[in-house]
């Protein structure tokens, strides 16, 4: 088997052709995923064109991405068409005209879907962990336009015609790992699928985006908090403690004997031991007197004058002393928190919505919380049918997309928000027009795209349908009701998505 590697520059997909490709819109497949990388938005990986993961059947490519896997599948169409509408789990209509593919066949992407299926096995095992994987059924000689329901839209499959731009919209909604595999991981996927390929160089695919370091994090050991606390003083046992009231060995000065004037005028300075060891509160607290007295006693070995003695006779009546303070300081500190605690107000409620509610009256029932929330510059990446080929033709300047969970009068609905903002007033009123038109295809659900939906995922079928124009500026509505079904017309959805147009959108 020939091998042959397309230098694209660095960023972009590097082409390494392993085979023929099998169908003839394979042609069409290559020069899209060449393109990949250029201008604004750069996709770096590695394209393995013509490679045979499963059964020694070829596919057009698999493309080997920093965030993700893609199986690109060719399937021709017997001629060209304006319009092609292709459920993966229906017929497949032309123009209007239902395709046939074989005698047992649902539709002409049956036996890719069937290869699909067994490639994405074939990854799942040779690469446990590989990330996403998707797979793009690209159609040709030429279609226009490729409409899919939305439901297929939400899972990991594209029926295109491809381009650049369609690829580059597959490649951004289907490979979204949160971080990019390492260049030992990408090695040893590319080894698995294609043997014959080129050794490829560290330098090589680190440019391709791929990451020096594994995305395995080291475990962090995290100390302990409580070996923060200060180390208490050990104590003698009470019964091996040494009783300081009778010092045997200091005699008295034999000049001049001790008065008990002098003993009561002179300063009493007990603290050598205490200072080289002192006890903490807690150990005062809860160590009982005849060790606390212990404590300097044992802290110094030298023999004590009488005025020492003295002294630390006194230490076991002080520290009860401070116990007991400190426990009838407790007492009253418990039971002025648990009065306070119990004259004081239960904190407000916090508010069940992340986004303020509609300012109409009319509506004021209807409470959302937001799911997700974001804007750039990819409008037609995000967009599907009609919509999609208008936002190809015609350049936005921002789609800020936003989703929300509701309530509408006690049944759960999900929403999706996109504005689409174009350079002037014109674009936004041919688009709006196209969006406007049934069945012509709409925005995906950024929530369902980056899997923040909590509980059920929303299907955005049968949706009720609203959309406004400020200016340059386009808002497009749809609400289901979670689960569904949903229908156009149904009051309560249709309520919903006329408050939603009020609904604040930031990205």
């Amino acid at each position: 088997m020939c091998t042959e590697t397309d230098e694209m520059g660095r960023g972009s997909v590097r082409l390494v052709r392993l085979a023929q490709q099998p169908s003839r819109v394979a042609e069409d497949v290559r020069a899209a995923l060449a393109s990949l990388g250029r201008g604004s938005t750069v996709v770096g990986g590695v394209a393995l064109v013509g490679a045979r993961p499963v059964d020694d059947r070829a596919v057009e490519a698999v493309v080997v991405m920093p965030k993700g896997v893609l199986i690109v599948i060719g399937v021709d169409l017997p001629d060209p068409a304006l319009k092609l509408e292709a459920p993966l789990g229906g017929p497949w209509k032309a123009d209007g005209w239902p395709l046939v593919h074989g005698d047992t066949s649902i539709n002409p992407a049956t036996d890719a879907l069937s290869l699909s299926a067994a490639c994405t096995h074939k990854i799942a095992d040779v690469a446990p962990g590989a990330g996403p994987i998707g797979t793009i059924i690209a159609v040709g000689p030429y279609v226009e336009t490729v409409d899919q329901p939305p439901s297929d839209l939400a899972g990991s499959v594209r029926v295109l015609y491809p381009t650049a731009t369609t690829m580059l919209a597959a490649t951004v909604s289907l490979a979204t790992a949160d971080r990019p595999r390492s260049v030992q991981q990408a090695r040893e996927l590319i080894a698995a699928l294609a043997p014959d390929a080129p050794p490829m160089p560290e330098e090589m695919l680190l440019g391709e985006g791929f990451s020096a370091y594994s995305d395995e994090e080291p475990t962090i050991v995290r100390e302990n908090p409580l070996v923060a606390i200060a180390p208490t003083v050990p104590v003698r046992h009470p019964g091996k403690a040494k009783r300081p009231a009778k010092p045997a060995t200091p005699p008295a000065p034999p000049a001049k004997p001790v008065q008990p004037v002098q003993q009561s005028a002179a300063p009493v300075q007990p603290a050598a031991p205490v200072r080289q060891a002192p006890l903490p509160v807690a150990a005062a607290a809860t160590a009982p007197p005849a060790a606390q007295a212990s404590a300097p006693a044992s802290a110094e070995s030298a023999p004590k004058g009488p005025h020492q003695s003295k002294t630390v006779k006194w230490l076991p009546l002080a520290a009860i002393g401070l116990l007991i303070v400190l426990l009838v300081a407790a007492v009253t500190v418990a039971s002025g928190g648990d009065d306070t605690a119990s004259t004081q107000p239960p904190p407000p409620p916090t508010p069940a919505t992340s986004s303020p509610p509609p300012s109409s009256s009319a509506v004021e029932n209807i409470q959302f919380t937001s799911r997700a929330s974001a804007a750039d510059q990819k409008c037609a990446s995000h967009a599907y049918g009609d919509v999609q080929a208008s936002l190809q033709r015609t350049s936005c300047t921002t789609v800020k997309r936003a989703s929300f969970a509701s309530s509408i009068d006690g049944r759960a609905a999900a929403v999706t928000i996109a504005v689409v903002e174009f350079p002037d007033t014109a674009l936004a009123t041919a688009f709006k027009a196209a969006a406007d038109t049934p069945g012509g295809g709409g925005i995906l659900d950024l929530a369902t795209e980056t899997n923040q939906w909590q509980g059920d995922v929303p299907v955005f079928e049968g949706a009720a349908y609203q959309s406004s124009q400020d200016g340059n500026s386009v808002r497009l509505i749809q609400v289901v009701w979670v689960p569904g079904p949903s229908t156009p017309d149904d009051p309560g959805l249709v309520r919903g998505a006329k408050a939603a147009l009020e609904l604040p959108v930031n990205g």
